[in-house]
């Protein structure tokens, strides 16, 4: 096995073992609800309702959004950075695979 195929082995491993994931982004909302006199409506220092958490992403390129409760927001946070992960390990695999290409060629061993 030569030194590009065993990365190419090393990353599929890294992969194998990453774990469920999520694309995307957190953003904390504060509200301002519809209730007359509510704490968020005060004229002289309003409270607004939050915060609230939300996962913003796009999959196959339709964008979508998740509420996150606070307490899930530590699970959420690993599995974006999970993905992070994914995705550097997909170019790393890429480029692993382009360096056995350049050495094998198109018709040689491809892992």
């Amino acid at each position: 096995m030569t030194k590009e195929e065993r990365r190419i082995e090393q990353i599929k491993q890294k992969l194998v073992q990453l774990g469920s994931m999520l694309p995307g982004s957190i953003s904390e909302q504060w509200n301002v609800c519809g209730t007359p006199r509510c704490r968020c409506k005060d004229p002289e220092r309003p409270v607004k309702h939050g915060p609230y958490y939300q996962l913003s992403f796009t999959v196959g390129g339709k964008s979508s959004t998740m509420f996150i409760k606070k307490e899930d927001l530590t699970e959420v946070r690993r599995r974006l950075k999970r993905h992070e992960q994914f995705r550097a390990l997909c170019t790393e695999l890429v480029q692993a695979f382009v360096a056995l290409t350049r050495k094998n060629g198109f018709n040689g061993r491809t892992s």
